[in-house]
C-alpha cells in the first residue's frame, strides 16, 4: 500500500518504522520543520525527519499546508492512504480527500473518550482504569471519526505519563498496522455519550495544592511527569516533586507529618514525597533534602 506518513515527534517514530517492516510504501514522510532547541537554541530535527532520513525516506517539512508547492506535491503522489499520528497540525479537506482511501489518524486513547491535545495525561489526572489507543478516520473536527480499531492497556498505580506515552507509542504502531492488513472495511462510528476533552496541559497545571486530597495529588504528580512535573511553592521559590506516593496521615493540608520519610498532609490522607529537586540542586529523595533544608514535623512544606 502506498503510505503517506504524518508525524513529528518520538511517540510517531515506532509507527513509522513499523509500516516500512510491514512491507507498505511510504512515498513521503512530513514533518513539522525543525526547531530551536537546548540551551544554545540551534536548530534541530523532529524525531520523525530523522528517522525518515535514516531509513532513506522522501521527507518534506513545510512551513504551510494550504500554500506554497507542498499541496500539489501530496495530491500528486496518488497515495492508498494517508496515516497522520501526532502531527501537530490540522490537515484541511482537499488533503483528508486526496489519498484513496483517505487518511487515518492514531489517537492515544479510548475514543470518544480524551478527545484533544492532552489524553495521556488526562486519563492519569482524573483517575482512569484503563487507556488505549483509536485508529479513527479523519473528518475536518477534531477525534471525531468512524474508529478502525482500538487497543487498550491499563494504568497501574505507579504510572507516569512518560511510562503511558511509551507503552502507547508501541501500542499505536501495533493497531496500524493491523488496521491497514484489513483495509477496506467499515469503521464503526463513535457513540455520541461518553465524549470528554483533554485540554493542553501548561506548566500551572503541576502545581500540588495541599488543599486536594492525597490520591488526587499522587494522581497530578505521575501525570505532570516529565512534564511540566508536578511543584509547590517553597521559599518564595518552586520545589519540584519527581515523585511521590499516597500514605495514610492526617493534619492540616500542606504540614510536615514526617521527615524520615518526608510525609506531607493533605485534605484527606498524606504524600510522601520520594524524590524532589530544590531551585538549583539535583534530584534527591525527600529525605535528604528535609535533613539538607533543616525541616522540622508541624512546619508548613
Amino acid at each position: 500500500m502506498r503510505v503517506i506518513f504524518m508525524g513529528t515527534p518520538d511517540f510517531a517514530v515506532p509507527t513509522l518504522d513499523a509500516i516500512v517492516e510491514a512491507g507498505h510504501e511510504v512515498v513521503l514522510v512530513v514533518a513539522q520543520p525543525d526547531r530551536p532547541a537546548g540551551r544554545g537554541r540551534s536548530m534541530r530535527a523532529p524525531p520523525v525527519a530523522v528517522r525518515a532520513k535514516e531509513l532513506g525516506l522522501p521527507l518534506a517539512q513545510p512551513k504551510a499546508l494550504r500554500s506554497g508547492p507542498f499541496p500539489e506535491r501530496f495530491k500528486a503522489l496518488n497515495a492508498d492512504i494517508g496515516v497522520v499520528i501526532a502531527y501537530g497540525r490540522i490537515l484541511p479537506q482537499d488533503l483528508l480527500d486526496s489519498p484513496r482511501l483517505g487518511c487515518l489518524n492514531v489517537h492515544g486513547s479510548l475514543l470518544p473518550r480524551w478527545r484533544g491535545a492532552a489524553p495521556i495525561q488526562w486519563a492519569i489526572l482524573e483517575g482512569d482504569a484503563t487507556t488505549g489507543v483509536a485508529v479513527q478516520q479523519m473528518e475536518p473536527s477534531l477525534d471525531t471519526g468512524p474508529v478502525y480499531e482500538v487497543l487498550e492497556t491499563p494504568i497501574g498505580p505507579t504510572d507516569t505519563a512518560g511510562l503511558m506515552h511509551d507503552r502507547l507509542s508501541t501500542l499505536s504502531a501495533t493497531a496500524l498496522v493491523k488496521t491497514l492488513a484489513n483495509l477496506p472495511y467499515t469503521p464503526t462510528p463513535q457513540a455520541e455519550e461518553g465524549v470528554t476533552w483533554a485540554q493542553k496541559i501548561d506548566k500551572s497545571m503541576g502545581r500540588v495544592d495541599w488543599t486536594q486530597t492525597a490520591d488526587a495529588l499522587d494522581r497530578r504528580v505521575r501525570a505532570m511527569s516529565p512534564w511540566p512535573g508536578g511543584w509547590t511553592p517553597w521559599r518564595d521559590a518552586n520545589l519540584k516533586i519527581l515523585e511521590a506516593r499516597p500514605t495514610e496521615g492526617k493534619g492540616a493540608p500542606g504540614t510536615i507529618l514526617s521527615t524520615r520519610p518526608l510525609v506531607v498532609a493533605c485534605a484527606e490522607g498524606a504524600l510522601t514525597l520520594m524524590r524532589v529537586q530544590a531551585p538549583g540542586k539535583r534530584p534527591v529523595s525527600g529525605e535528604d533534602f528535609a535533613n539538607g533544608a533543616h525541616l522540622q514535623p508541624g512546619e508548613a512544606l
